[in-house]
């Protein structure tokens, strides 16, 4: 089974009945709001599946963006948005493989896909779509498994970080503005560490 069948079965027979599902996006949304972005800012949800997170970004005013490499993920989303989903960018591919346009968001998220790259060729191809669609001065909020975190997630391996661990991977073009350790209580009774930052992308010259 490819990646992309993996997740699309996943999404597609188990709702919300995952292990990374919140009822509330309370920590990303702390974050994103940290920022002090102006109406409208362009927000792209890395790894969005049905979360949401969408709905909370709309409330706040701003403009969502999403992509999951399951278009299985998307069924739901766009069932409670109605007819407010005709007005919203679903990207369907891989975030390693998808071409995203440039410089078009003021903010990228992402909660639990960057710890699944285990392999240095997938976390360089994620950092280049990174690096071409966040605008310069833009802000990244990722977040994944933190060092006591889960070693799987779905029945796959994950890389798991500190702050300082994901400041390296983003390099210096980034500035780290917080970070901020989370347990996410799963809806199974089980608890999974989760690291929360938040970057800033320094502009040049």
């Amino acid at each position: 089974m490819s990646e992309r069948e993996h997740w699309a079965q996943i999404h597609a027979t188990k709702g919300d009945a995952v292990s990374w599902f919140q009822p509330v996006s309370t920590e990303s949304m702390r974050l994103i709001r940290a920022c002090g972005l102006a109406p409208g800012a362009a927000v792209l949800d890395v790894g969005a599946g049905a979360s949401v997170l969408v709905e909370e970004l709309l409330a706040a005013g701003y403009q969502p963006a999403l992509v999951d490499i399951a278009d299985s993920a998307f069924v739901r989303v766009r069932e409670r948005l109605g007819d407010c989903a005709q007005a919203l960018d679903f990207i369907v591919g891989d975030i390693t493989e998808v071409v995203l346009p440039e410089s078009a968001y003021d903010l990228w998220h992402d909660r639990a896909v960057f710890h699944f790259l285990t392999e240095p060729g997938q976390r360089e191809a994620y950092m280049s779509a990174l690096r071409r669609a966040l605008k310069p001065g833009g802000y990244v909020v990722i977040a994944g498994f933190a060092l006591d975190g889960p070693e799987k997630c779905s029945g796959l391996p994950v890389c798991r970080y500190d702050a300082m661990g994901f400041a390296a991977q983003l390099g210096e073009d980034f500035e780290l503005l917080e970070s901020a350790r989370e347990v996410h209580p799963t809806p199974f009774g089980a608890r999974q560490a989760f690291q929360y930052t938040r970057f800033r992308r320094r502009t040049k010259g």
